[in-house]
């Protein structure tokens, strides 16, 4: 498992004085870059070498977050499949489970418009993020 810390910035909240619904999104997407490097370790993000495309996202809100206090980011790999894997999410704040979610990324040939496997080599770096 993957964990960082963010905190949340004045922008990021919203009229009610919450952590906007959107701004989790986020952070689990740089909870996502240690993955994202394994198949593209310059994070170039050039056509050419990445060879991701996000196929789903979704996300379960369990209580409210606040912008005084530090959100811990886990992140982990639940699922590789063939030619896609499913990683997960969860944000805490003071030792409360505030939001989970998942996304499933799929390997991707931008030239061809085809899914592709997952490389050996690859599938053995996300393994080790493995928590079923």
């Amino acid at each position: 498992m993957i964990s960082i810390k963010v905190q949340p910035r004045f922008g990021d909240i919203d009229g009610l004085g919450h952590v906007n619904n959107i701004v989790p999104a986020v952070w689990f997407e740089m909870g996502r870059t240690p993955f994202l490097k394994i198949f593209d370790p310059e994070l170039s993000l050039d056509k050419k070498n990445f060879p991701l495309i996000i196929a789903h996202t979704e996300y379960d809100y369990m209580g409210q977050m606040f912008f005084k206090d530090e959100v811990e980011i886990k992140t982990w790999v639940s699922r590789i499949g063939n030619k896609s894997f499913t990683i997960q999410h969860e944000a805490w704040q003071q030792g409360r489970l505030c939001v989970k979610g998942n996304v499933v990324i799929v390997h991707f040939d931008f030239n061809t418009e085809q899914t592709t496997p997952i490389p050996d080599q690859m599938r053995k770096q996300l393994e080790e993020y493995l928590i079923a």
